[in-house]
């Protein structure tokens, strides 16, 4: 038995808590950016017309510099080109209730939606090493690909199943 050596993907994150805005309209700006490489990410936020957009840029820009804090600090080697945002997240925060006046002296309650807006990034494998990887394990995809095409021409042989006449009774 060989061991492979697993190499640990670094991530690194950033929050924002207690965002004025509903989680659901952070979702909109933080979907767009999901699985962007971080430069393309940057740019897409940047150019947002969304109102949580310069918060959302604010969050991933934290994110980059914690990557690059962390790195220099450990020693590790963490190419800042080559992140990519991992997750990005727009959890509910606590609701503030409020109350508006309402006709003939009464009061309706709403509620201020507030979010945590949490952004990770992560650091793409490098060429060099999926090459690696792909090289140490070939026989399982190739396998995998031969099943499915013996299943897909026994399949296609089956003749298709017929219907039965129906007659109509005559009067």
């Amino acid at each position: 038995m060989s061991k492979i050596a697993v190499e640990k993907v670094r991530e690194f994150r950033a929050e924002a808590k207690f965002q004025r805005t509903s989680p659901q309209k952070a979702k909109l700006v933080l979907d767009m950016i999901k699985g962007l490489r971080v430069e393309q990410a940057i740019n897409t936020v940047h150019f947002s017309t969304k109102k949580m957009a310069p918060v959302i840029e604010k969050v991933l820009r934290s994110a980059i510099q914690n990557a690059n804090y962390v790195s220099q600090e450990q020693g590790l080697d963490v190419d800042v080109d080559n992140l990519y945002v991992r997750t990005a997240i727009a959890n509910e925060g606590p609701r503030m209730k409020r109350i508006r006046p309402a006709p003939m002296g009464r009061a309706f309650r709403y509620q201020r939606r507030l979010a945590h807006i949490i952004v990770t990034v992560a650091e793409k494998k490098s060429a060099e090493s999926v090459s690696a990887s792909a090289a140490e394990a070939p026989a399982a995809p190739v396998a995998k690909k031969a099943a499915k095409k013996t299943a897909a021409k026994s399949a296609a042989k089956k003749p298709a199943a017929k219907k039965a006449a129906t007659k109509k009774a005559a009067k």
